[in-house]
Formats: structure tokens, sequence, C-alpha cells
């Protein structure tokens, strides 16, 4: 069985990535990353998102998965964006989201896209593909499901947010499972087809 490390220390995001990529990957078995979390100092999704793969990939040796993502909201000139997770400075999700309703207020533009790079590192060859996932951020949360920003997220098209959708509802639309869907090919082609 050949292993990928998916380089992320986020338990939902391990479960996420496993069940988005899993059927398209069999004899693929992804495994959780332990090491050391890289100083993310990119100043792009794509440039964290390559950081966190090849860190993953010289501490353990395999293949890396890794992927960097957030909210880019229209109103607040696209922040929080690649600092989404540390927004608020406690790396709490309710503390991040709390923040943002704070900052938008009663500002009636709440266009917003969850963006998503996605990178793939097998020893000195990497790819990157971005997923974005547009909507709007709501006036208050609603929604028991998901994590990060879903309980204010209301993607294009629906009348509720990512939190309000079942897991695989979201994994099936949502930003990660579009970046992450571009990089099966070449995932394919390099470990299992060659």
């Amino acid at each position: 069985m050949i292993r990928v490390v998916l380089a992320t220390h986020n338990a939902h995001k391990v479960t996420e990535l496993r069940t988005i990529l899993g059927p398209a990957l069999e004899g693929i078995e992804l495994v959780a990353y332990d090491g050391p979390e890289p100083v993310e100092d990119g100043e792009t999704f794509e440039e964290n998102a390559l950081i966190k793969a090849r860190a993953a990939s010289a501490h353990t040796g395999l293949p890396a998965l890794a992927d960097d993502s957030g909210i880019c909201v229209d109103a607040l000139g696209g922040a929080p964006g690649i600092h989404s997770a540390r927004y608020a400075g406690t790396r709490d999700d309710a503390d991040n989201v709390a923040l943002l309703l704070k900052n938008l207020g009663a500002e009636p533009n709440r266009a917003a896209q969850f963006v998503c790079a996605a990178a793939l590192v097998i020893g000195d060859r990497e790819f990157v593909e971005r997923g974005t996932w547009p909507g709007s951020v709501l006036f208050e949360t609603a929604g028991p499901n998901g994590f990060g920003y879903d309980p204010v997220f209301k993607p294009a098209g629906l009348s509720v947010s990512s939190a309000e959708l079942r897991p695989e509802e979201k994994n099936a639309i949502s930003h990660r499972q579009r970046a992450f869907s571009a990089l099966i090919g070449a995932t394919r082609e390099i470990l299992l087809d060659s």
C-alpha cells in the first residue's frame, strides 16, 4: 500500500480529505501527520500549501498532500484571507467567526468566497491547484456541522449555511473538494500508474 501523508494537524480536515480523496485514490493510504508545524510565511494560499506539503514530506519521507484555505470577504478587502485560521489571534473558530461578524457589522455587501489551494509534493515534483466556493457571509451563525467559518458562510445558490449541509453534501461542492479533485489526476498518475 502506497502511503501519502496529509500535512495538517486539523482532525476535521483529515476526515474531510479522506472522504473527498479516498474513493478516487484507492490503493493509497492517507495517513495523518504528527510532525512539527512549519512557519506559514507565504503571501498566497498556494505558497502556504506548498510550505506545509514540503515540511511534511521532508519530515516523514513520504509524498505529502496539504492545503491552505480561508475565507475572503469582498467588503474587507479580501480579509481574513490567508490569515483566516489566526484571524482573532487565538486559533479558535468561534473567536474568528465573532471577529469577522464584528468587523462586517451591518455592511450590506456580504459577498465572500472560500478559497483552497491544494498542494502535492513527491520528492522534487510539486503540484498546486486552487478551488473557490462563492457565497456570502450571514449576519449570524447557523448550523451544527462543519468547522471554521462554515456557520456563517452561505454558498451561492443555496438558502442554508455550509454548516447546515450534511458532510457529504459539503464535500461534494466545497472549495476543498474542487482543489483536491484537480490534484487527483497527478496523484494517481505519479503514484499508481507509473
